[in-house]
């Protein structure tokens, strides 16, 4: 796989300047919550390649934004010179991650998440070398289904030479499960979830030599299960690292945008709302964003957020930049500024070619109302929520505000142009034949 990565990693450089190592760098840039015997990692890095993993859940059609945090730990380490494995969840989606949720997952078919897998397993070639030596001497990264080991598993083996390193009494103990147990219950397909990935980090300490586990802090438990797996049944010595889970200053959970998720995938977020995203973060997050999405160099991270107010601009629009860049490469940051530009610069003219469009044809528009058009366009989830937002005046159609959108849509040309607030656009573009 080619990878796309269009940035050249300059924090790195920084950061073998300073004399720091892989773990002191992750820990400036706010990557580590948690880490398993951190001199121990640390020594392991000093003599040689690491070969380390994250695992990514596939059941749905992209990658998000929270993603993006495992995705940058592993471009990170790349960097350094140690060998990234990305692991796509294939076998462990089919059981189910019980962990921060009050409720059983929904049963994911294994044909929807092989599909979904297709489409979420080339967004890593932005973030990460597939052929090695993009970075003097790094070894490729490899992309890994564990669905291609879990599946050819025996019950009673299984059971004999894995489960019996687990105690039942430890794990009714974690928070994962004593939190279900306490509200809605826990199947025994979801208690099977930590041997399982205990068992994948197994597996790939065999197989890769892989030597270290990373996460979000929800997953502590697991990874430090498939360190433990890895000491009792190999006697090996292997480590995990955590990152937090991330929130807004506002308390939101990082990668959600009205409600949705930021993903990856351009159909389901438009480069230009994923930039539009990033350049609109609170400015309590801007130093912290800067650090953990992008590879600025530290140096420049704090000149660009020396300012308050609207002189943080520039350092949101570099965050915007070039985490866009990242995800989608220099032309879709092209694009979305001038599109930027087409809607803020004054009257916007709907017939810019660089304003994000929606097209619907001459006979569905016929037959919808302005709510409808307000939904197809992704501006607002639902029919309510059009209304809601109508009665507080948020909603605009072709500059006038919207004030009944249960009326039927009335373009007055072949191009209309919707917005949400002050800042969300959306051009309908009515095709005929």
């Amino acid at each position: 796989m080619t990878s796309t990565m269009p940035i050249a990693a300059d924090a790195i450089t920084e950061a073998r300047a300073q004399g720091l190592g892989p773990l002191d760098y992750l820990r400036q840039r706010g990557y580590v919550q948690d880490v398993s015997d951190p001199e121990g990692l640390r020594r392991a890095f000093a003599e040689g390649v690491v070969t380390a993993y994250v695992g990514f859940d596939p059941t749905a059609p992209s990658l998000h934004a929270g993603h993006m945090l495992g995705m940058m730990m592993l471009a990170s380490l790349q960097r350094f010179g140690h060998r990234p494995i990305a692991l796509g969840g294939g076998g462990t989606a089919l059981v189910g991650d019980p962990s921060g949720k009050t409720s059983t997952r929904a049963i994911v078919s294994e044909a929807e998440i092989r599909s979904n897998l297709e489409r979420i397993l080339p967004q890593f070639a932005r973030y990460l070398d597939f052929e090695g030596g993009r970075w003097g001497g790094n070894p490729p990264a490899l992309l890994l289904n564990n669905a291609d080991w879990l599946l050819e598993l025996r019950y009673i083996p299984f059971l004999r030479d894995i489960g019996r390193y687990f105690s039942v009494n430890e794990m009714l103990a974690a928070e994962t499960y004593r939190t279900r147990l306490e509200s809605t219950g826990l199947n025994f397909v979801e208690f099977n979830y930590r041997l399982v990935q205990a068992y994948d980090f197994l597996h790939l300490f065999r197989t890769e030599g892989c030597a270290l586990q990373m996460g979000g802090s929800d997953q502590w438990g697991n990874i430090t299960a498939g360190v433990e797996l890895i000491r009792k049944a190999d006697g090996g010595h292997a480590f995990a690292l955590v990152c937090p889970l991330l929130t807004t200053a506002s308390g939101e959970k990082m990668g959600k945008s009205e409600g949705n998720s930021v993903w990856l995938d351009p159909e389901l977020t438009t480069p230009y709302d994923f930039y539009q995203y990033w350049i609109n973060v609170d400015d309590a997050d801007v130093v912290r964003l800067l650090r953990l999405y992008t590879f600025l160099p530290e140096k420049l991270i704090v000149e660009l957020t020396a300012a308050t107010g609207e002189g943080l601009r520039e350092a949101k629009r570099t965050l915007a930049r070039e985490v866009t860049a990242l995800a989608h490469g220099q032309d879709a940051v092209d694009a979305a500024e001038a599109a930027s530009r087409a809607l803020f610069g004054g009257a916007p003219d709907a017939d810019d070619p660089n304003i994000p469009t929606t097209e619907i044809s001459a006979g569905q528009a016929a037959e919808m109302t302005v709510a409808d058009v307000f939904v197809v366009a992704g501006l607002v989830a639902s029919r309510g929520e059009a209304r809601r937002k109508a009665v507080e005046g948020a909603l605009w159609l072709d500059g006038e505000r919207v004030a009944e959108v249960d009326e039927p849509f009335r373009p007055g040309a072949a191009d209309a142009l919707l917005r949400f607030g002050k800042k969300r656009y959306r051009r309908i573009r009515i095709v005929f034949g």
